[in-house]
Order: structure tokens, then C-alpha cells, then sequence
């Protein structure tokens, strides 16, 4: 490793990780790019000498070359969303192992914005992973048969996707609630377009009726400013138990029962869904379903680089498990109604 030492201001070619390894270029281009046609002990061997070299690949030259960008984007609805902090890393932290540059783009929640971004994007980006899509169904289809993606907590007959399967930690948490004598239950869903709010609705249906609970679908709450809006109608329909479609409205849910003085979980219970950094520090630190997002984003992204790169796909749909994680915000329902409603 003699060529590093000499002079750290030269940049080390492809050549030199093949005469240092003894192989072909060829095979270390196959290696460096993973196409599959090296085995996998020849392309760990070429990848530690690259290491070792302090190789880096010309990633402009490489697309001159081959058409390829090797860039992808990560399309979210709002940067400064808890949520996706893990999805941001895990998905740039995949793709630099890939030799992939790493976009991110927020659409800002907007169906324009996004359409606006997916169509210009081709030009600049291999490839997708997009999540809280605005769009509807038959657009993202359209869109993928152009622009490779995997689209996340969404599933489109014939786009690749991965899903929290928070449809059966909502199952548990409304199994949970029950438990504790909850008989009046809300649910304080997603933006109208959420296909995943869509589906907690539905497992909470069965699960209310198998339970013989009564569960309220209050609408449709897209934002934090929300969290506000969502706790009054909560509190109007004398619910003792409230399920939010996510933690950031769950703790501005929280923040106005604080301010009606209604207790938390004295008077009604309050459940959340993402596990966001900051859920079990607030104030009671709150009940909510857990999942490994950075899994999501590894799942997501390694789905989409597998296309890529022409690997065969093992599957089109990845589900990754949630589950109930129980905190302070959560407790037995209360043994008389009290006197308190957002309309009195």
C-alpha cells in the first residue's frame, strides 16, 4: 500500500485497486458497482483494497459513461417532521454505502410541489424513495413506470413499496385500552389522502367490534396546528380514550387538554403513533406505536438500489412490525364522567 504514503494528493484510479489487488478492472469495476457478476469473496477483497487506497469513485465521469446519475432523491412532505430525522439518515447512510449521492427534497406537503419535483427530477436522480405522498394512485403509477421508486408507508399495486404495519399495533393499543375499561374511544385520523390512516381506521373497526368498544372516527387532521382541533372534538364527544394519527398532533393534543385542565390520563387517555424523539419527554410522556424507521429507510432504499443495479428483487412489498409502547399517558378509564367539554 505503498502509493497512498507517497502522495496523499494524488488521486487513486481504478487502476491502481486492480494492479494492487491483481485482478482486471473489469472486476473491479463489477466489484466497485456491485452488479452481481463477481463473487462475493472477490468483491469484499477489491472493496478493502479500495479502502485501503483511499479510492473514490469519479461518480461524474461514471455517468457520462454509463447515463446513470448515481444520485437518489428522498422525497418527504416536511423536513422539520421528527418522523423522518431516522428515514433522512438511514436512507443517506444506505446510500453512501452503495456509492450513491443522496438528494433530499421537501415537498412541503403539497400534491403541485411534489408532481412538480417527481417530473424534473428524472433528469437529475437514478431513482426515488418517496414518502407521504399526496398524489393519488393512478399518478404514482404513471410516475413509476418513468422514474424507478419505492414509496414508503403506501401500497400501490405495481410500485414497490415498504409499510409500518401499524395496523396491528393499533390493534393492540385499542386491545390495550379496553383493558383498562375504555368503553368510548376516538380516533383522531390523517390527512384525508393518508393511506396508512386509512388503514388504522379499518383495524380499528374490526378490532372495536370484536371488543364490543365503541370507536368514533373524529376526521381528518393533517397538521400540528391540528393537535389542538383534534382534542376539542375529542372532548365534545366525551370520549375517555383518544388514538392520534401521529405523535406531533398527539402532543399538541396533550398541550390543549393541559390548558383546559383536563387531566392526562385522570380524565381521558391519549395514544400517539411514530415513537418521535421528544415523545417520551414531554408531559405525561406519551403512550404511542413504536417502529424502526431506520429499518424503513434501510428496507426503502436497499429495495430501490437492488433495481438499480440490476439484482434480482426478492419481493415488492416489505412490511416492517410496530408495537405498542406503553408510557403515562395512558390510564384506566374514569369511574364517573367529569364535568368538563371544549363546548361548555
Amino acid at each position: 500500500m505503498k502509493r497512498r504514503v507517497e502522495n496523499l494528493k494524488e488521486a487513486v484510479t481504478i487502476l491502481d485497486v486492480a494492479r494492487e489487488a491483481g485482478v482486471a478492472t473489469s472486476t473491479v469495476s463489477r466489484a466497485l458497482t456491485q452488479s452481481g457478476r463477481v463473487s462475493e469473496t472477490m468483491r469484499k477483497h477489491v472493496l478493502n483494497v479500495a479502502v485501503e487506497l483511499g479510492y473514490r469513485p469519479n461518480l461524474q465521469a461514471r455517468s457520462l459513461s454509463s447515463g446513470r446519475t448515481h444520485t437518489l432523491a428522498l422525497l418527504i412532505p416536511g423536513a422539520t417532521n421528527p418522523y423522518f430525522f431516522d428515514l433522512i439518515r438511514g436512507t443517506q447512510a444506505e446510500a453512501k454505502v452503495r456509492n450513491y449521492r443522496h438528494m433530499l427534497v421537501d415537498t412541503e406537503a403539497s400534491a403541485d410541489l411534489e408532481e412538480q419535483y417527481l417530473q424534473e427530477l428524472p433528469a437529475a436522480v437514478d431513482g426515488v424513495v418517496l414518502a407521504g405522498s399526496r398524489l393519488s394512485d393512478e399518478r404514482l403509477v404513471a410516475i413509476a413506470q418513468k422514474l424507478p421508486m419505492v414509496v414508503v408507508n403506501r401500497e400501490i399495486e405495481g410500485v414497490q413499496s415498504v409499510v409500518v404495519d401499524t395496523s396491528t399495533a393499533v390493534t393492540q393499543a385499542l386491545n390495550y385500552i379496553a383493558s383498562l375499561g375504555h368503553s368510548r374511544v376516538a380516533f383522531l385520523g390523517g390527512p384525508l389522502s393518508s393511506w396508512s390512516s386509512r388503514k388504522r381506521w379499518e383495524a380499528l373497526q374490526a378490532a372495536a367490534d370484536r371488543l364490543q368498544v365503541e370507536c368514533l372516527n373524529l376526521g381528518h387532521f393533517g397538521e400540528t396546528q391540528s393537535g389542538a382541533a383534534a382534542a376539542d372534538a375529542a372532548l365534545h364527544h366525551k370520549v375517555t380514550a383518544c388514538l392520534f394519527f401521529n405523535d406531533m398532533l398527539a402532543i399538541a393534543g396533550l398541550k390543549r387538554f393541559a390548558e383546559l385542565g383536563v387531566s392526562v390520563p385522570g380524565d381521558i387517555s391519549v395514544v400517539g403513533c411514530d415513537d418521535i424523539f421528544g415523545a417520551d419527554f414531554c408531559y405525561p410522556p406519551l403512550t404511542t406505536l413504536t417502529a424502526r424507521i431506520d429499518q424503513v429507510a434501510r428496507t426503502a432504499t436497499n429495495m430501490l438500489l437492488t433495481r438499480l443495479l440490476g439484482l434480482p428483487m426478492l419481493r415488492e412489498r416489505e412490511k416492517v412490525p410496530a408495537s405498542l409502547t406503553v408510557r403515562q399517558s395512558t390510564g384506566p378509564a374514569p369511574v364517573a364522567r367529569s364535568k368538563w367539554s371544549a363546548a361548555e
